[in-house]
């Protein structure tokens, strides 16, 4: 697999495209500060222009640089719904322009696919999803998944960055149903064996824009949990079925140049959810916290690092709620071993370094298949990184003792806006090594 993966990297190579439209003009280059008199955009076939304009830090009339102009053009590229974007200062006329050049990635996939459940390669997934991406040139999101397999599931996702353009109110909307083997070992426990319990869900979220940065978030949901027994802790209401409302409450700071894999800024988390609101009983809270710092220094070396914690609160938390690693979020170094508890906590240091810079490219030499499916930007990078993390069941103290500790480097190979390959090897200080192969972003 990997020496067909290999080649088709070359192949691509090869066909690489470069951004060769002519402008009959002279091009700012090198370190330059000017003054925009205007704002051209081409190559939006459907996107709303204001859906780009939205993600610059700046305006007709203002003062830009270099350093500037690239981080714009990384956040307009984190829309991911373009697989190139050029942002090029002209002067044409005795006045200044900006071209915001940009391709449109592939909009619409109607595929069947395979996924890891829990990124655990013993637990297959199959199935087919329909996703469509900048739907009516809103950078608006339809999602539908039918799965079948390990966990069955199917969800149905809508989301709308502007409901309310000028009032710059985002909209989200999510139903699904799945039927999951239990994840709590402590549930397993109280139960003697291994069980599967029902869940579907419905979310409703809106969330309010302020400044270029800054959002803050309301939403509703209900979820109804059908267990085989009333236990209590395997549900939280001491009946076979769980009927669970929620409020929940965030805000998220934002500051990254590229979402899919930054080098600069800071990303901000809180949420507060209120669950169960004493209907039958059920009366919880889940505090989520979440922050991440990132920076790039001498020679295009990246530092970032992370602290996150998931906290609960309440009499009575249902297993099927615990704060969980080994599952979706994992301790590198401890990848496959399960810890649960009521909080979690986990840190976080990476180092990246481009072994392949970023580059833009077109697998042209495949037939049938749409350019700008074909099309992204490639990158190749070189990791060092140290996870830690712990459980804590509550009332219990935590000291830096129950933190476990992993280390390792890899390569990160980047197919944007669509998505990460990580290759990674690690080990922990108790001699235990492993080889991990995972999709996304680390952090």
């Amino acid at each position: 697999m990997l020496k067909y993966f290999t080649l088709i990297v070359l192949l691509g190579i090869l066909s690489t495209q470069t951004y060769s439209q002519q402008i009959d003009s002279s091009v700012y280059r090198g370190d330059y500060s000017i003054r925009i008199d205007s704002i051209v955009i081409t190559g939006n076939k459907i996107t709303n222009p204001d859906v780009i304009l939205r993600e610059l830090t700046f305006s007709s009339k203002d003062t830009v640089n270099k350093k500037i102009i690239l981080y714009n053009q990384d956040r307009i590229f984190s829309l991911g719904i373009f697989t190139r974007v050029n942002l090029i200062p002209v002067r044409q006329d005795s006045l200044n322009f900006l071209y915001i050049i940009v391709d449109e990635s592939w909009y619409i996939y109607p595929l069947p696919f395979a996924q890891i459940v829990d990124k655990d390669w013993g637990k297959i997934s199959y199935g087919f999803y329909l996703f469509i991406r900048n739907f009516r040139g809103e950078n608006e999101t339809l999602y539908a998944t039918a799965a079948f397999g390990y966990d069955p599931f199917l969800n149905i996702s809508y989301n709308r960055p502007y409901l309310f353009r000028s009032q710059n109110i985002y909209f989200n909307m999510q139903l699904s149903y799945q039927n999951s083997v239990n994840k709590s070992q402590f549930a397993e426990q109280l139960y003697g064996s291994s069980f599967k319990q029902k869940f579907i869900n419905g979310l409703v979220s809106f969330a309010k824009r302020i400044g270029i940065y800054n959002k803050i978030n309301v939403d509703f949901g209900y979820e109804y949990v059908e267990s085989p027994t009333n236990i209590i802790g395997i549900t939280a209401s001491g009946q076979r079925i769980d009927h669970q409302f929620s409020i929940a409450a965030g805000y998220q700071l934002d500051t990254r140049d590229l979402a899919q894999f930054p080098s600069s800024g800071y990303y901000i988390l809180t949420n507060f959810s209120f669950n169960g609101l004493g209907y039958d009983g059920i009366n919880y809270h889940i505090l989520n916290l979440d922050f991440r710092d990132y920076k790039k220094i001498f020679n295009n070396l990246i530092i970032k690092w992370r602290i996150a914690s998931r906290i609960t609160f309440g009499k009575i938390v249902p297993y099927y709620d615990y704060s969980f690693f080994g599952y979706g979020q994992r301790i590198r170094g401890y990848f496959s071993q399960k810890f649960e508890g009521n909080d979690s906590y986990l840190s976080s240091l990476e180092i990246n370094y481009p072994v392949l810079k970023n580059m833009d490219m077109s697998l042209k030499f495949i037939p049938l298949i749409p350019k700008s499916l074909l099309s992204f930007r490639f990158g190749i990078y070189g990791e060092l990184f140290g996870d830690a993390g712990a459980v804590r069941q509550s009332g219990q103290n935590l000291s830096f003792n129950d933190f476990n500790p992993g280390y390792g480097g890899g390569l990160i190979f980047l197919f944007l806006p669509y998505n990460i390959l990580r290759l990674e090897y690690a080990f922990n200080p108790y001699h235990h090594s492993e080889v991990i192969a995972d999709i996304g972003i680390s952090f």
